[in-house]
C-alpha cells in the first residue's frame, strides 16, 4: 500500500504549478500558431492547473507548527498569493477554453481570446512564483512544517 504524506500540501502541489507554467509556456505559442493542436493542449494544462491549485491550498495550515509573528505574516501572504495563482489560472483556462468555443464560427475572435488567454496565464505563472517564493521563505527560512530530528527518532531534545 502507498503511504499517504501528511501534510499533504508539499507533495501535491507542484502538479498544478508545473501545469500552470508548461500551460502558459503552450498558450504563449498557441497565441502565434494554430497547430498541433496547441489551442487544446494550453487550454487542458490551464484548466488542469486551476483545478490542481483550487484542491491543493489551504488544508494544511495548522500543521505549519507554533511560527513567530514574523513567519505568521509569511503564510497568510503565502495563502493570498495561492488564491491569486487560483483566480488568475481559472481565468486563463476560461479564456481558453472561450478561445476553443470560438474557433470555427469567429477566427479572429479566436485568436484574440488566445492573446488575452497567455498573457493572462503569464499573470498567473506570476502569482506562482510569488506563492513559492512565500512558501519557500516559510520553510527554509522559519522551519515551517519542518520536523526536527529528535522529533523523528522519538527522543526529546532533553533526553540528549
Amino acid at each position: 500500500m502507498i503511504p499517504i504524506p501528511s501534510p499533504l500540501h508539499p507533495a501535491i502541489v507542484h502538479f498544478p504549478i508545473v501545469l500552470i507554467l508548461l500551460g502558459t509556456f503552450v498558450a504563449i505559442v498557441a497565441a502565434f500558431t494554430r497547430r498541433w493542436h496547441l489551442p487544446w493542449l494550453s487550454a487542458g494544462l490551464l484548466t488542469l492547473g486551476a483545478i490542481g491549485a483550487t484542491w491543493s491550498g489551504g488544508e494544511d495550515e495548522e500543521k505549519a507548527g507554533n511560527l513567530s509573528p514574523q513567519a505568521d505574516r509569511i503564510l497568510e501572504e503565502h495563502e493570498e498569493w495561492g488564491e491569486r495563482t487560483r483566480n488568475v489560472g481559472i481565468a486563463a483556462a476560461v479564456l481558453g477554453v472561450a478561445a476553443l468555443m470560438v474557433a470555427g464560427r469567429f477566427p479572429k475572435l479566436a485568436c484574440g481570446l488566445s492573446t488575452a488567454t497567455a498573457l493572462v496565464a503569464i499573470g498567473a505563472s506570476y502569482c506562482v512564483a510569488e506563492t513559492g517564493h512565500y512558501g519557500g521563505l516559510l520553510v527554509y527560512k522559519h522551519g515551517a512544517g519542518v520536523e526536527k530530528a529528535a522529533d523523528l527518532t522519538g527522543r526529546g531534545a532533553a533526553q540528549d
